[in-house]
């Protein structure tokens, strides 16, 4: 039974990554019971794999089903095919061939999951790659896999990181331009990231991407500094950035990979603030 009844309208979900001490059927539950209505699951060890077997996604699809979560596929895990490189290798790197091989299975495994968005990004330039040979690999990359998500009736939900060759809306605007501005290539915008280095207020960030928007990542953050925080331990004012979002009709995550230690509680506080500000 949810312990806190649903908003009219907003999805409001809860990213895999911030439960990596529970097991993935104990963490649905969980989000399930606390009222969150979707999962933004990241195809990473220990929850549902990089390269899952049909058996394996089959059966977390009747989960979600049960359940009653919507779903979003993320791609965001730090050592998911590198153990010792945190993101390694990127669509940036010279040999990219094993992120977009890992990017099309996530393809492959959000239609079969019924997950209407795969969230990616670009990776930090690494030092030896001139930016404009990293533009240049980026969106030849993102062109292959525009035509896989075309192919399996998907939507790619791109980034801005802090520290990576797209880390802001400007930028992703620029890749969008140089792709043609395909529909297939939405925004995955993350609320906290706006406060840290976007130059316009966070809601103004939220009207600014809404032509895009296809996923959003919300939790706190302070100017400056790329931390994810739990609501009311940063800086944002929530009420004008939930007044916007009213709107949106995709998944709204919570994003607070770091806090794993305490997923239960964390996951309740956050449903509630979201809650009360929207």
């Amino acid at each position: 039974m949810a312990l806190v009844e649903d908003v009219d309208g907003m999805n409001f979900g809860y990213c895999s990554n911030g439960f990596r001490d529970h097991s993935l059927d104990d963490a649905l539950s969980v989000l399930a019971d606390l009222g969150y209505t979707g999962v933004a699951l990241t195809l990473d060890h220990g929850h549902l794999g990089p390269d899952p077997t049909f058996d394996e996604v089959s059966r977390v699809a009747t989960r979600l089903g049960r359940l009653g979560l919507s779903v979003v596929v993320e791609t965001g895990g730090r050592y998911t095919l590198d153990r010792f490189r945190k993101h390694h290798p990127t669509l940036l790197h010279e040999d990219a061939a094993a992120r977009v091989a890992y990017t099309k299975r996530a393809i492959e495994v959000a239609a079969d999951l019924g997950a209407p968005v795969v969230h990616l990004w670009s990776g930090i330039r690494p030092e030896e790659v001139p930016e404009d040979l990293a533009w240049d690999r980026l969106t030849a990359h993102c062109e292959t896999l525009l035509a896989d998500a075309e192919e399996h009736d998907v939507v790619l939900g791109f980034e801005p990181e802090p520290g990576m060759l797209v880390d802001d809306l400007a930028s992703y605007e620029r890749l969008r331009k140089r792709l043609g501005e395909p529909d297939r290539f939405g925004l995955t915008l993350d609320i906290g990231h706006c406060q840290c280095l976007e130059p316009w207020p966070v809601a103004e960030c939220v009207r600014r991407a809404s032509p895009y928007l296809v996923h959003v990542q919300i939790e706190d953050m302070r100017r400056d500094v790329h931390e994810h925080l739990e609501f009311g331990d940063g800086e944002i004012e929530f009420a004008p950035v939930m007044a916007e979002l009213r709107a949106f009709d995709g998944m709204i995550a919570v994003e607070l990979a770091r806090h794993s230690h305490a997923a239960p509680a964390v996951a309740q506080r956050s449903i509630e603030f979201l809650r009360r500000h929207s």
